[in-house]
């Protein structure tokens, strides 16, 4: 399959932190699609089976060979129990409560959660399938969710499967000990944090495994020149955040801003074949693609890695 160099993440659409309009939702896919994104990444996990909906009704009339879609497999969405009203969604998602999630990697639950994902978003087929945060699930995840994606792919149902996680080393283990096409790499291949590229990266490259980079801001410290917010979802520490202000200083000798390197960094390794970006608006989705259309000089590289700022 061919990708585009960056990809739509869409757990945004599905309410991610705060609620987005359908309008506006709607417009993030139309902004990134007219940009020249090709790849687009969902699961069920976001917004409870909300992100699902409104990317496959937004893509609705793109032509279908035009794009590769992905979703994910591992959490099955059943009605929650007890009686209304049941509040919001406890994952982070600001979405009513009507469902939740149940973790089930098995055969059955990965063709079900497939199956429930092509309704949603209202195709017959999709382009990627990844097991999604297998972390406490090694041994249902290998035995029994990969060898299920694995038949859908020899009988042409799916053209790729694989992996997605936030860490670095059970997504080796699955390239070592499995025939995944593809990893989506989430938070450990950054400007903060390159423990992908100790293991991981360099088995991809020799095995012809394709790398998704996700979470290349470390979930909002690298996303403005003036380094400030989370890193993986909590308050950044402080050497984190003095380190993430030295490479914005070196950023600009160079005429570069923080989070334009942040985008440009994992297509640097030739492993990396697309770098996924959330958005949540057209707006978002106009600045990442004016970040990503500015060449950033190889003499940056160069000084981060002078001053021990990347490897």
């Amino acid at each position: 399959m061919r990708v585009s160099s960056y990809g739509f993440g869409a757990a945004p659409i599905g309410n991610l932190f705060s609620e987005v309009g359908e309008d506006t939702a709607r417009a993030a896919v139309d902004a990134a699609y007219e940009a020249g994104v090709r790849v687009f990444d969902t699961a069920p996990h976001y917004g409870l089976g909300l992100s699902e909906r409104r990317l496959g009704a937004a893509l609705a009339e793109r032509p279908r060979d035009s794009y590769t879609l992905s979703t994910k497999v591992g959490r099955l969405l059943v009605p929650a129990t007890g009686e209304g009203p049941f509040g919001r969604d406890d994952q982070g998602f600001d979405v009513p409560a009507d469902l939740r999630r149940v973790w089930d990697f098995s055969r059955d639950g990965v063709l079900r959660s497939l199956e429930e994902s092509l309704e949603r978003l209202g195709l017959d087929a999709v382009d990627v399938v990844l097991i999604h945060d297998p972390d406490d699930h090694w041994e249902q995840a290998v035995s029994e969710a990969y060898p299920a994606l694995a038949d859908l792919r020899d009988q042409g149902v799916v053209k790729a499967v694989g992996v997605g996680m936030n860490q670095a080393a059970m997504l080796a283990r699955f390239v070592r000990e499995t025939g995944v096409d593809v990893v989506m790499l989430a938070g450990r291949y950054t400007l903060l944090d390159q423990s992908g590229e100790d293991e991981l990266l360099p088995l991809c490259a020799e095995r012809g495994v394709s790398v998704f980079a996700a979470g290349v801001f470390n979930s909002g410290l690298l996303a403005t020149h003036d380094p400030s917010g989370t890193y993986d979802y909590a308050p950044a520490p402080g050497p984190l955040l003095e380190r993430a202000r030295r490479i914005a200083a070196v950023c600009e000798r160079h005429d570069v801003t923080l989070p334009q390197a942040a985008l440009a960094f994992p297509l640097r390794h030739p492993a990396v074949a697309t770098v996924v970006i959330g958005a949540r608006s057209a707006a978002e989705v106009a600045r990442n693609a004016d970040l990503t259309a500015k060449p950033v000089p190889e003499a940056l590289w160069t000084d981060l890695a002078a001053e021990g700022l990347i490897p």
